[in-house]
């Protein structure tokens, strides 16, 4: 009796099952593949910014060395975990990610569309014709493909709305091949919320996951989301990268590949009374110059400076990649000669209030904060 397979009819998003003529793999083969996610083509981060010029292209040049990789390594399979692009893709967009997927001559690739790039009405998506080792599930509900000749199935749906609030992920494998893989874009409430003890219990061999831009294992080596490629925005702290995995007799074990040109990096800098504002200055681009000037920066100035000393953080973005800089010191006054100078008045008066409390306590915060605006308020 012939075995027969499902797998996807290409550009029309049905399933058709038909006589299995492929090859497939034998017993005990390995499948490498390596799983993206929130790759977020056309998207500018931090528009306005000296370097946002530029930022749209990294995104499409760090995609570039991942085709690259997957080449060089002879990946088996290349996983999308949606949110591909950070819009409804444009058709010459789509035609230059194709081109990019037939450069593969081992691999094939398997992609989902996320809540940025949703399957709209009119969405160039719905009637693409893509290259022939490109497998796209855009399906609203659960469907999916084998590739026979990797002994593999992979299911998942795709995004048709930019919310999806009901649970997708408490299924189960079909036993439609050797190994099974999910594909899901989600992970909050507005967008596919997820149960661990569903994952645990579905009987795949791994769980590609898409949506949460900080990669991370939600369960070691079988439920894990890639993060985004590159940050897109100025709260994707930390690395960013790729998820390499390889699945064989033994199991499935992953690692994480970090890739970015660029990381946002959020500091909290201690000033003290002796800076003055020109060595918070230098201190802030030392720092930017020790850690990267490729990265981008968010400083939080914390501590106390000197009264007479104003730190002009709009004069500090020496290279041009700091996002924010937030000014939280407060002056150090010395609050016992404060009093006795102002014993009769207003400022005196709410000093005593607070005279004895405990250094960094929430009085002494109260009291920072009051006497520097009935200062500030004297002074204007």
């Amino acid at each position: 009796m012939p075995r027969f397979c499902v797998t996807l009819t290409k550009n029309s998003g049905r399933l058709t099952v038909f006589p299995e003529q492929c090859r497939t793999k034998e017993r005990g083969a390995d499948m490498k593949f390596i799983h993206i996610a929130d790759v977020h083509l056309g998207a500018t981060p931090d528009s306005g910014k000296a370097y946002s010029e530029i930022r749209p292209k990294e995104l499409w040049d760090t995609l570039e060395q991942v085709i690259d990789v997957c080449e060089r390594e002879k990946t088996d399979l290349l996983l999308i975990a949606g949110d591909l692009f950070h819009r409804q893709p444009l058709l010459r967009e789509l035609k230059e990610v194709n081109y990019m997927f037939s450069r593969l001559t081992h691999t094939k690739v398997v992609l989902i569309a996320g809540n940025h790039d949703f399957m709209k009405k009119g969405s160039y998506y719905r009637t693409f014709q893509w290259n022939e080792n490109v497998y796209p599930l855009l399906g609203d509900r659960m469907g999916y493909v084998k590739l026979p000749d990797l002994d593999l199935a992979v299911y998942g749906f795709s995004y048709h709305a930019r919310e999806i609030r009901e649970e997708r992920c408490n299924v189960k494998a079909g036993g439609h091949a050797r190994y099974e893989i999910l594909l899901a874009h989600g992970g909050d409430e507005k967008h596919v919320p997820l149960k661990k003890e569903d994952l645990e219990a579905s009987g795949f061999d791994y769980i590609a996951l898409g949506h949460i831009h900080k990669p991370q294992a939600l369960i070691k080596n079988f439920a894990v989301f890639a993060g985004a490629l590159e940050p897109v925005d100025k709260n994707d702290t930390g690395q960013h990268g790729f998820v390499r995995g390889e699945i064989t007799e033994q199991g499935v074990h992953v690692e994480f590949v970090p890739c970015a040109v660029r990381e946002y990096i959020h500091l909290a800098l201690r000033v003290n009374e002796r800076m003055t504002n020109g060595s918070v200055k230098d201190y802030i681009r030392e720092t930017v110059e020790k850690r990267g000037t490729q990265n981008l920066y968010k400083f939080i100035l914390r501590g106390l400076r000197d009264p007479d000393v104003e730190v002009e953080t709009q004069y500090m973005d020496f290279y041009g990649n700091i996002i924010e800089i937030e000014d939280e010191t407060c002056p150090a006054y010395d609050y016992q000669t404060l009093y006795e100078e102002n014993r009769d008045n207003v400022l005196g008066k709410y000093i005593e209030e607070f005279l004895g409390c405990e250094e960094g306590s929430v009085e002494y915060q109260a009291l920072q904060a009051g006497v520097q605006a009935l200062l500030e308020n004297s002074l204007s």
